[in-house]
């Protein structure tokens, strides 16, 4: 990702992909979730925290993994933010991100 690209870009694509826009009302109908953007230089590491209901998870996954592969996001002011997917796979949450998830999976 372009330094000066934003950050926010690919969570807003996910948001997009389980929720129709960006921009709604919570709780998301598919899956609760919460994304989170770390940049470094041109490269952006995001961790993506999600509840659903089990027989779900794995089309959140795949809307998840679409939506980042796709590689851009057109934003409110009309510019494209582009980036491009390297990896993308589950990991354990951090202690902190834990007690996040439990608060998604009661809202």
């Amino acid at each position: 990702m372009a330094p000066d690209a934003d950050p926010g870009a690919p969570g807003a694509a996910i948001t997009t992909a389980l929720c129709g826009h960006w921009e709604h009302e919570p709780p998301c109908p598919v899956a609760s979730h919460h994304t989170r953007a770390e940049r470094s230089g041109d490269e952006v590491r995001l961790h993506i925290l999600f509840a659903t209901e089990p027989h779900l998870e794995e089309r959140v996954r795949q809307d998840i993994d679409r939506a980042l592969a796709r590689g851009e996001l057109r934003g409110p002011d009309g510019g494209t933010t582009r980036w491009r997917l390297r990896l993308s796979g589950p990991s354990e949450p951090s202690p902190r991100e834990a007690e996040h998830l439990e608060r998604l999976t009661r809202g």
